[in-house]
């Protein structure tokens, strides 16, 4: 049986529909919407159906509605329906519908809200990707969790997720790492020369002066000894070490990498490398492939207006068609000087997922890369013959606040608050569920102090609260009943009738709109819905028990009323299950107590 409520009443209007309006075309029934009222007031459910059919049908809203009403008015299960505006009905359900919920609930555990919309259809989700030049900090951390959790709710949504990281290690922010690395290898063995000398020797000069680098240096010492220096601890010529140091420094930082992640939770099915890509050929394959199907060509393209990117020079080069796919301007793919730019490499991996069984590729980059969107949507519609499409989620900054002040950071300087410190100072279940508490793309402040509050203010409060707050009903409901009545298969056939008061039915409403909430923010590529749900659903969930306080016949355990305890032990363990479901995606913990 479908959980979701929702899809099944839609079946019912869509019977409807083609009975009142035969051969309708498919693109106009695929419209067609079965969504919550905004107010209670006016039912359980509304549907657009006669709104987005009328055109194609060639009727006016109110005649079809009319007829809507007329058929769903008489189905079981729909007490009610009326048209409303220019031509939504609203549809107001039998409470013994709504109460069916909670068995389903209950069965599933925290498959409920599963679904097949996915078709087991594989996805591909490149989340972090950062370039491995120190150690992971705030800047990472939301594009981190955005895209872990977008990886959980695609799952369950019925994809075949891969989890995947972009190691960036080629081109010349690792040639400016591996010098700094240098540095930290000369410090280590015991140079008389200055940082500033040895910066004048850098090309570019010293870029990462971050202490992160020392145990690197010391490690490369340990290894190696005097032989990566030129006698007297002085700077060797960079064949000498540059690869080796490059190497070692990489691996070095890719571990730390990967232990962030995992301290916050996040684990990777796959790791990519781009110098293996570029090594294995694959990128002058892929620029050979669209050189065949006609698709580059050498020319100058015109300067750019504002700012200049990296990748514009005014000489001829070879250039992707990509206007032909959408984009503003053509692209550069090889320069002047015949070397490939990031562009070409970027091409070249997105292919390779391709290849590897992708037709559905999400990227979730910093909102800096924005820029970056259409002309990667067209080189994967190139490469791919249309067959594959990408999605890009961006993720806009996050400014860190302590005690109302702004906290400073800077990558290259080595004065950034680390991922690692953040976790040990709020915890991984508190950084995930407030990174999802305001859209990606949507700048966010991240306040140390509001999120360890135990306010209503602080989204992870308030709804790890409530899960706590029913862990105590059952846990005091086993002390008075005994564990065997309160396994969820049990509550689960326990008569529901007697929740008739409105907080009871709100709070199973809510609990009905979680499989379809689970449908509509994958479909989306917003994990951030997730959190708004809980912290509604913790909502609904404190009202009714503050209602208890006011009124005694609302308590969830009344000794002398044994079979309205047991519906209302039904509902809080449905509530429970449903906040570790959603919490599951957020990858958050459930706690059992509040402290």
């Amino acid at each position: 049986m479908n959980d979701d409520i929702f899809a099944r009443v839609r079946g019912l209007v869509l019977t409807a529909l083609r009975e009142i309006v035969p051969d309708l075309p498919e693109d106009a029934m695929a419209k067609v919407e079965v969504t919550p009222t905004r107010d209670p007031a006016h039912g359980d459910m509304a549907t657009n159906a006669a709104l987005v059919v009328a055109k194609p049908a060639r009727q006016p809203p109110a005649r079809i509605a009319a007829a809507l009403v007329e058929r769903l008015a008489a189905l079981p299960g729909i007490t009610s329906a009326e048209a409303a505006g220019p031509g939504f009905v609203n549809l107001r359900l039998d409470p013994d519908v709504l109460r069916a919920v909670l068995p389903v609930v209950l069965r599933r555990g925290i498959g409920f809200g599963d679904s097949r919309t996915g078709g087991g259809a594989p996805v591909n989700v490149e989340y972090v990707s950062a370039n491995p030049t120190g150690p992971m900090h705030i800047g990472h951390c939301r594009g981190a969790v955005v895209g872990d959790a977008l990886a959980n709710l695609l799952a369950k949504a019925g994809f075949a997720v891969s989890k995947e990281y972009y190691i960036n290690d080629a081109g010349a922010q690792v040639t400016a790492l591996a010098w700094a690395a240098y540095w930290r290898y000369l410090q280590a063995i015991g140079t008389d020369l200055s940082e500033e000398e040895f910066s004048d020797e850098v090309p570019g000069g010293l870029q990462y002066r971050g202490e992160y680098l020392i145990p690197v240096g010391q490690t490369l010492a340990a290894s190696f000894g005097g032989s990566l220096a030129a006698p007297g601890g002085r700077i060797a010529a960079p064949d000498v070490w540059i690869d080796t140091v490059r190497d070692a420094t990489i691996e070095e930082m890719m571990l730390q990498v990967r232990e962030d992640l995992r301290l916050l939770g996040v684990d990777q099915d796959v790791f990519s490398s781009e110098r293996a890509l570029v090594a294995s050929g694959v990128v002058d394959d892929v620029i050979d492939r669209l050189a065949v199907d006609g698709l580059i060509y050498e020319g100058v393209l015109e300067p750019p207006k504002g700012k200049t990117p990296d990748d514009w020079e005014p000489r001829e080069q070879t250039l992707f068609r990509a206007t032909q796919f959408g984009d503003d301007v053509d692209r550069p793919l090889r320069k002047s000087d015949g070397s490939n730019t990031y562009f070409a490499n970027d091409i070249a991996y997105h292919a390779d997922k391709i290849t590897r069984g992708f037709p559905t590729l999400i990227d979730v980059w910093g909102a800096d890369h924005g820029g970056y969107v259409s002309r990667m949507k067209a080189a994967v519609k190139a490469v791919s013959g249309g067959a594959a499409t990408l999605d890009v989620v961006l993720c806009q900054i996050v400014h860190i606040v302590r005690g109302g002040q702004p906290v400073r950071m800077s990558k290259r300087a080595g004065t950034y608050v680390t991922l690692r410190e953040l976790i040990e100072e709020v915890g991984a279940d508190a950084v995930r569920f407030t990174m999802l508490t305001r859209k990606s793309d949507a700048q966010m402040e991240f306040d140390l102090d509001a999120v360890l509050a135990q306010t209503r203010d602080n989204p992870v409060f308030y709804v790890q609260y409530a899960h706590a707050r029913c862990r105590s009903v059952l846990r005091a409901a086993t002390e008075m009943l005994g564990e065997a009545a309160l396994a969820e298969a049990v509550l689960a056939e326990v008569a529901l009738d007697s929740l008739a008061a409105d907080a009871e039915l709100a709070l199973i409403r809510r609990l009905a709109t979680w499989p379809r909430t689970v449908e509509a923010a994958a479909l989306a590529r917003e994990p951030h819905r997730i959190a708004f749900f809980l912290y509604d659903l913790a909502g609904d969930f404190h009202m009714l028990w503050n209602r208890g306080r006011d009124d005694s016949t609302l308590r969830f355990l009344q000794p002398d009323r044994p079979a309205e305890t047991l519906a209302r032990l039904a509902l809080v363990a449905a509530t429970a299950v449903v906040i570790r479901s959603g919490l599951a995606v957020m990858g958050v913990t459930p706690v059992e107590e509040m402290r």
